[in-house]
């Protein structure tokens, strides 16, 4: 959004469907600095996780607005970018004019962000986003839930129709699995797919979700337009099995944290309300056996017991990885040989989180192409 005076505001973001304010940690630029379309400005923590602020818009810097260690609701206004010759009244005036959009006040309001369908396999939850364009099916990974594409599926949905699901044994969709490997949770993608009349759809899939979506297509090639693969298991066998090991079994926060570090190259985004989150969801019934049932089809003497990327080469795909991914090594992606490839600096296996403006338009770019 820009004024008739070429002012551009600097928004608090809104990463995921239950967020509705967050606190300003840090400013990470100062004012008269000029900014890209990219660079890191502000460090914002909210309830699930703290991240880094990415320039939507280029400009300078003119007025940092919001004030570190304040908690400020969605939309508020943070900052002003504006060419130099933009005058101090003119952005002063922009300020006191600026009014946060009404936010939705109902108690009810996270939950309404989410829909319940009952399909074949049971009940599934998931997230719609987006009026119209291709649609998009976003699978997430082992022990995830739909709220790993926080900072994905808004900006994913500014150009698509997206839907993010919980699969089976995961988030608030049915624990049980009743057949816990990668063609029982494909068949649970299916199952949904049919239940909300998606005739094809491109799929998006992370870690293990990559694999489930491998599995689709090659079981039901004509489900799917493309594929884009993030951070993907099912195309080389090795994997931190002491990731997977050290999931199922923590249940403590003492236990559970540092299995979590190995997520993400930068270990601040592993928070507290992230490790108490993941906490109540494996104390939900049904989940310990789920994990422990899934684990041990998926994963055999410490390898990945099934390789998909012969399978699945004939079909346009996109493969995204962290380059200091600790869970699945990014070598791996040159077993997609037909695939575009991009390893991305500086980001670990939620690559989707750490570097969210690059993953979003590398699957935009490989949608929309």
């Amino acid at each position: 959004m820009k004024s008739p005076a070429n002012i551009t505001p600097v928004l608090m973001p809104k990463w995921g469907l239950s967020m509705t304010k967050g606190l300003l940690s840090d400013w990470l630029v100062e004012e008269g600095t000029r900014i890209s379309i990219g660079d890191e400005i502000m460090e914002v923590e909210t309830d699930k996780i703290a991240s880094a602020v990415e320039a939507t818009d280029e400009g300078v810097l003119r007025r940092c607005v919001a004030v570190a260690g304040e908690t400020y609701p969605v939309q508020a206004l943070m900052g002003v970018l504006a060419a130099e010759e933009v005058g101090d009244a003119d952005i002063d005036a922009f300020i006191d004019a600026y009014e946060v959009p009404q936010a939705e006040d109902d108690e009810d309001a996270e939950t309404s962000q989410y829909e319940f369908v009952e399909t074949s396999v049971g009940r599934i939850r998931y997230a719609l986003r987006g009026d119209e364009g291709p649609v998009v099916v976003l699978i997430h990974g082992f022990g995830g839930d739909l709220d790993n594409w926080l900072f994905n599926i808004d900006a994913l949905a500014e150009k698509t129709r997206v839907y993010a699901i919980d699969l089976p044994g995961h988030g608030q969709s049915i624990k049980q699995i009743e057949d816990p490997g990668l063609s029982g949770l494909a068949n649970a993608v299916r199952a949904f797919m049919s239940t909300v009349e998606i005739d094809s759809a491109h799929l998006v899939g992370h870690s293990m979700g990559a694999a489930v979506a491998a599995t689709v297509v090659s079981e039901t090639p004509d489900l799917v337009q493309s594929l884009s693969l993030v951070s993907a298991a099912g195309l080389g066998v090795e994997i931190n099995s002491a990731y997977i090991d050290g999931f199922v079994a923590a249940v403590s926060r003492r236990e559970l944290k540092p299995v979590l570090l190995n997520l993400f190259a930068d270990p601040s985004l592993v928070n507290r309300a992230m490790v108490d989150e993941l906490l109540k969801y494996k104390r939900l019934d049904g989940v310990g056996d789920a994990l422990t049932h899934l684990a041990s089809n998926l994963f055999v003497d410490g390898r990945q017991k099934t390789i998909l990327a012969e399978q699945i080469s004939d079909l346009r795909t996109l493969v995204v990885w962290g380059s200091e991914d600790r869970v699945i090594p990014a070598s791996h992606a040159i077993n997609m040989k037909s695939a575009k490839v991009e390893v991305i600096e500086g980001a670990g296996h939620m690559v989707q989180m750490e570097k969210a403006s690059r993953v979003n338009h590398l699957i935009l770019a490989h949608i929309l192409g």
